[in-house]
Protein backbone atom coordinates (compact mmCIF):
# COMPACT_ATOMS: atom_id res chain seq x y z
CA UNK A 1 0.00 0.00 0.00
CA UNK A 2 1.83 3.31 -0.85
CA UNK A 3 -0.02 6.70 0.27
CA UNK A 4 1.21 9.44 -0.85
CA UNK A 5 0.04 12.55 1.14
CA UNK A 6 2.14 12.28 4.21
CA UNK A 7 -0.01 13.85 5.97
CA UNK A 8 -2.39 10.58 5.98
CA UNK A 9 0.72 8.81 7.03
CA UNK A 10 0.83 10.30 10.94
CA UNK A 11 -1.46 9.40 13.15
CA UNK A 12 -0.19 11.82 16.48
CA UNK A 13 -1.19 9.28 19.54
CA UNK A 14 -0.17 11.48 22.46
CA UNK A 15 2.27 14.84 23.12
CA UNK A 16 3.83 15.81 26.36
CA UNK A 17 5.63 18.90 26.65
CA UNK A 18 9.09 18.40 28.22
CA UNK A 19 9.89 21.88 29.23
CA UNK A 20 8.89 25.34 28.24
CA UNK A 21 11.88 27.23 29.90
CA UNK A 22 13.83 29.16 27.58
CA UNK A 23 12.20 27.02 24.02
CA UNK A 24 9.54 24.07 23.59
CA UNK A 25 10.82 20.67 24.35
CA UNK A 26 8.08 17.92 23.28
CA UNK A 27 7.54 14.36 23.22
CA UNK A 28 5.76 12.73 20.99
CA UNK A 29 4.60 9.46 19.75
CA UNK A 30 2.88 8.53 16.65
CA UNK A 31 2.53 5.73 14.10
CA UNK A 32 3.35 5.98 10.96
CA UNK A 33 2.40 3.99 7.67
CA UNK A 34 5.35 2.82 6.18
CA UNK A 35 5.39 1.66 2.36
CA UNK A 36 4.51 -2.02 3.03
CA UNK A 37 1.26 -0.76 4.69
CA UNK A 38 2.11 -1.70 8.34
CA UNK A 39 1.86 0.64 11.06
CA UNK A 40 4.93 1.30 13.49
CA UNK A 41 4.57 2.90 16.70
CA UNK A 42 7.48 5.57 16.88
CA UNK A 43 8.58 8.54 19.95
CA UNK A 44 10.60 11.73 18.99
CA UNK A 45 11.54 14.56 20.74
CA UNK A 46 11.13 18.01 19.07
CA UNK A 47 12.40 20.96 20.54
CA UNK A 48 10.96 23.98 19.22
CA UNK A 49 12.44 27.63 19.09
CA UNK A 50 11.06 29.07 15.97
CA UNK A 51 12.30 29.84 12.59
CA UNK A 52 15.14 31.93 12.06
CA UNK A 53 17.25 33.99 9.38
CA UNK A 54 20.82 34.17 8.81
CA UNK A 55 22.90 36.63 5.79
CA UNK A 56 26.48 36.81 4.21
CA UNK A 57 27.39 40.23 4.06
CA UNK A 58 29.58 40.80 1.00
CA UNK A 59 31.64 43.13 -0.83
CA UNK A 60 32.08 42.63 -4.55
CA UNK A 61 34.84 44.82 -5.04
CA UNK A 62 37.11 43.54 -2.15
CA UNK A 63 35.64 39.93 -2.01
CA UNK A 64 35.39 40.78 1.68
CA UNK A 65 32.62 39.36 3.61
CA UNK A 66 31.18 40.32 7.34
CA UNK A 67 31.03 37.70 9.90
CA UNK A 68 30.70 38.02 13.77
CA UNK A 69 32.18 36.35 16.64
CA UNK A 70 30.65 35.08 20.02
CA UNK A 71 30.16 32.68 23.11
CA UNK A 72 27.64 29.25 22.06
CA UNK A 73 27.47 27.49 25.49
CA UNK A 74 26.17 24.69 23.19
CA UNK A 75 29.27 24.10 21.34
CA UNK A 76 31.20 25.03 24.78
CA UNK A 77 29.28 22.10 26.49
CA UNK A 78 30.42 19.77 23.56
CA UNK A 79 34.08 20.40 23.43
CA UNK A 80 34.81 23.65 21.74
CA UNK A 81 36.80 26.02 23.49
CA UNK A 82 37.02 29.22 20.95
CA UNK A 83 34.23 31.30 20.24
CA UNK A 84 32.31 30.55 17.29
CA UNK A 85 32.75 32.20 14.16
CA UNK A 86 29.26 32.69 12.17
CA UNK A 87 27.70 35.03 10.04
CA UNK A 88 25.03 37.20 11.34
CA UNK A 89 21.80 35.31 12.79
CA UNK A 90 18.29 34.96 14.96
CA UNK A 91 14.98 34.38 15.48
CA UNK A 92 11.98 35.26 13.22
CA UNK A 93 10.08 36.43 16.54
CA UNK A 94 6.97 38.34 15.00
CA UNK A 95 8.90 39.56 11.93
CA UNK A 96 9.26 38.48 8.25
CA UNK A 97 12.02 36.97 7.51
CA UNK A 98 13.71 39.76 5.51
CA UNK A 99 12.65 42.67 8.28
CA UNK A 100 14.35 39.97 11.24
CA UNK A 101 17.27 39.44 9.30
CA UNK A 102 17.77 43.83 8.85
CA UNK A 103 17.02 44.06 12.52
CA UNK A 104 19.44 41.32 13.46
CA UNK A 105 22.28 42.76 11.22
CA UNK A 106 22.30 46.38 12.77
CA UNK A 107 22.41 44.78 16.13
CA UNK A 108 25.14 42.15 16.01
CA UNK A 109 27.62 44.19 13.42
CA UNK A 110 26.09 47.36 13.47
CA UNK A 111 25.62 47.41 9.47
CA UNK A 112 22.28 48.95 7.80
CA UNK A 113 20.81 47.03 4.70
CA UNK A 114 17.84 47.46 3.08
CA UNK A 115 18.64 45.15 -0.24
CA UNK A 116 18.25 41.56 0.76
CA UNK A 117 18.32 38.36 -1.20
CA UNK A 118 16.81 35.15 -0.16
CA UNK A 119 18.74 32.42 -1.45
CA UNK A 120 17.12 29.16 0.27
CA UNK A 121 15.13 27.96 3.35
CA UNK A 122 16.74 25.28 4.78
CA UNK A 123 16.05 22.81 8.03
CA UNK A 124 19.63 23.01 9.94
CA UNK A 125 19.21 19.57 12.40
CA UNK A 126 15.78 18.28 11.04
CA UNK A 127 16.13 14.83 13.40
CA UNK A 128 15.40 17.08 16.64
CA UNK A 129 14.91 20.79 16.22
CA UNK A 130 11.82 22.48 14.04
CA UNK A 131 13.78 25.77 13.06
CA UNK A 132 13.33 26.18 9.27
CA UNK A 133 16.24 28.71 8.24
CA UNK A 134 16.27 31.75 5.95
CA UNK A 135 19.41 32.27 4.13
CA UNK A 136 19.86 35.26 2.69
CA UNK A 137 22.57 37.41 1.17
CA UNK A 138 23.14 41.50 0.93
CA UNK A 139 26.07 44.01 -0.50
CA UNK A 140 27.70 46.13 2.05
CA UNK A 141 30.43 49.16 1.59
CA UNK A 142 31.86 51.46 4.40
CA UNK A 143 29.02 53.81 4.40
CA UNK A 144 26.32 50.84 5.82
CA UNK A 145 28.55 50.69 9.10
CA UNK A 146 25.86 53.05 11.07
CA UNK A 147 25.78 51.49 14.51
CA UNK A 148 27.79 50.12 17.06
CA UNK A 149 26.75 46.52 16.93
CA UNK A 150 27.99 43.77 19.79
CA UNK A 151 24.51 42.29 20.11
CA UNK A 152 21.85 43.07 22.66
CA UNK A 153 23.71 43.23 26.24
CA UNK A 154 20.27 42.01 28.13
CA UNK A 155 19.90 38.88 26.11
CA UNK A 156 23.84 38.33 27.09
CA UNK A 157 25.26 39.08 23.66
CA UNK A 158 28.52 40.11 23.16
CA UNK A 159 29.48 40.23 19.93
CA UNK A 160 32.77 40.86 17.74
CA UNK A 161 32.40 42.18 13.90
CA UNK A 162 34.81 40.52 11.59
CA UNK A 163 35.50 42.09 7.82
CA UNK A 164 37.50 38.58 6.23
CA UNK A 165 38.78 38.61 2.82
CA UNK A 166 36.46 35.57 1.08
CA UNK A 167 39.47 33.11 0.67
CA UNK A 168 40.62 33.73 3.93
CA UNK A 169 37.16 32.86 5.68
CA UNK A 170 37.23 29.55 3.27
CA UNK A 171 40.74 29.13 4.56
CA UNK A 172 39.41 28.96 8.14
CA UNK A 173 36.90 26.72 7.36
CA UNK A 174 39.52 23.88 5.84
CA UNK A 175 41.73 24.45 9.19
CA UNK A 176 38.53 24.19 11.77
CA UNK A 177 38.17 28.01 13.04
CA UNK A 178 34.83 28.17 11.13
CA UNK A 179 32.56 25.19 12.31
CA UNK A 180 29.29 26.74 12.22
CA UNK A 181 27.10 25.26 9.29
CA UNK A 182 24.92 28.22 8.00
CA UNK A 183 28.30 29.79 7.31
CA UNK A 184 29.96 27.28 6.02
CA UNK A 185 27.04 26.97 3.71
CA UNK A 186 26.98 30.57 3.13
CA UNK A 187 30.91 30.77 1.98
CA UNK A 188 30.87 28.53 -0.03
CA UNK A 189 27.77 29.94 -1.93
CA UNK A 190 29.59 33.14 -1.97
CA UNK A 191 32.32 31.21 -3.81
CA UNK A 192 30.22 29.68 -6.48
CA UNK A 193 27.73 32.43 -6.83
CA UNK A 194 28.77 35.84 -5.75
CA UNK A 195 32.80 36.08 -5.84
CA UNK A 196 33.72 33.66 -8.03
Amino acid sequence: MMVSDLEERVRVQSVEVLSNDWYLLKKTTFDFLRKDGTWQRQSRETYDRGNGATILLYNRAQRTVILTRQFRYPAFVNGYRELLIETPAGLLDKSSPEESIRKETMEETGYVIHDVVKIFEAFMSPGSVTEKLHFFVAEYDSSAKQEEGGGVHAEGEEIETLELRLDEALRRVTTGEIKDGKTIMLLQYAKLHLLS
